[in-house]
């Protein structure tokens, strides 16, 4: 078979009925653009969840205070205090898989400069609790352990209460007032945006534990700690490590309930990649249906091709064509078709995903394994829908075709 001469024949024939042509291809085209312009969608959806889950700090569990009963009374978690809770985060400190530590403590309370001043949230922490976060310094530098152990007036700000306090001035050096205790500010904290839950992770005050302890709230305990474990296959490993440590740390007998609760922010995470991953094969889905509807369309019009060009089979098979010879030539027609609607579709799906990044808040990553897959599914769903009229032309009589009118 010359593929040459077959292909000018494919591309006559469809020149020939070039508007029914590209309305047959027009399906195609929304389905590849869809289909790409979804899985954007939902790979961006994915890349913003991460990050978000990024910023709160990954391969990271939470320690909070579990329920207690006392005289028949039960307390709801987090309603009690850790006993013994900064000699605990010590004793975690020594587990194997932990490289990170950090008790904290938090309050509220309004901090004052000059004239201004601004309600706000007071964290408690070491040094190591930025390491847990994922949370680097903007500007300035951070306290030491050297600040925790002498419980030192320094502090270091969130985005929003520098911009909240200062405006653009650059708070490095000066000296804010919260509840009477005036902290000097060493540093400012990178902005870190809104947290899964809504709230802003920037609106607070990070100072010495032992200050905020001693000289803002007045207690020896910690709220909660926060622990990083070496990697996210090890958190499991280190929560069991953790509780068994916890309860032999509280003489908790066996079948007494524990006094504490741990929170996996890398199950959290995991479990929200696995949704939006979800979440984007939903997507790419249904957008693939419009292309399957594509496809439908151009076996419809392939065997309106194959009826109205009866005469032509007939003609080509009394001159010496073979049967192959008319497979291929409605086939290679189904394949231009469907190609040339991928190909067109790429182009529509990539500009669709760009425009709506930048008209829109949506978040959209393109992902080049997407825009792959729906050119390569749409030139399958060709040969699928095409593979029927090219069979059925190329299975036809010559004689039975030549007298067909």
């Amino acid at each position: 078979m010359n593929w040459t001469a077959a292909l000018q024949l494919a591309l006559r024939a469809l020149w020939r009925n070039k508007s029914r042509a590209t309305l047959t291809a027009l399906g195609v085209i929304i389905g590849v653009a869809s289909v790409i312009a979804m899985v954007s969608i939902g790979a961006g959806a994915q890349q913003r969840i991460a990050a978000q889950l990024e910023s709160m700090g990954t391969n990271s569990l939470m320690i909070r205070s579990g329920t207690m009963t006392h005289g028949g009374v039960r307390s709801g978690a987090g309603t009690t205090t850790l006993s013994y809770a900064y000699a605990d985060a010590e004793a975690i400190a020594d587990l194997p898989g932990v490289i990170a530590v950090a008790p904290t403590v938090r309050t509220s309370a309004q901090a004052r400069y000059r004239g201004t001043n601004w309600g706000t949230a007071v964290e408690g922490v070491t040094p190591d609790y930025f390491r847990v976060r994922s949370w680097a310094l903007a500007e300035g530098e951070p306290f030491s352990e050297r600040h925790v152990a002498s419980a030192a007036h320094v502090c270091l700000l969130g985005q929003t209460v520098a911009r909240e306090l200062f405006g653009l001035a650059n708070p490095i050096g000066e000296s804010i007032v919260i509840t009477g205790v005036a902290c000097r500010i060493l540093g400012v904290l990178e902005e870190k945006g809104a947290s899964a839950w809504g709230s802003d992770q920037d609106d607070r005050i990070f100072a010495p534990l032992t200050t905020v302890q001693r000289k803002l709230m007045g207690i020896t305990h910690v709220d909660y700690i926060e622990v990083q474990a070496a990697g996210r296959e090890l958190t499991f490993q280190v929560i069991d490590e953790v509780k068994r440590l916890l309860r032999q740390r509280h003489r908790l007998q066996a079948g007494q309930e524990d006094d504490f609760r741990i929170h996996n922010r890398a199950e959290l995470a995991q479990a929200s990649e696995e949704s939006a991953q979800v979440f984007t094969y939903l997507l790419g889905s249904i957008a693939s249906v419009s292309l399957l509807v594509g496809g439908i369309g151009i076996m419809n019009i392939m065997l309106v091709s194959v009826t109205e060009r009866t005469r032509e089979i007939g003609i080509r098979m009394a001159l010496g064509a073979r049967r192959r010879d008319i497979l291929w030539q409605f086939l290679l027609e189904a394949l231009l078709l469907s190609g040339a609607g991928g190909a067109l579709g790429m182009v529509l799906g990539l500009s669709s995903a760009a425009i709506l990044s930048r008209v829109s808040s949506f978040p959209v990553a393109i992902t080049p394994w997407a825009v792959v897959l729906a050119f390569s599914f749409s030139v399958l769903v060709g040969i699928f829908f095409g593979l029927h009229p090219a069979r059925k032309a190329s299975r036809m009589r010559p004689i039975d075709a030549l007298r067909y009118e």
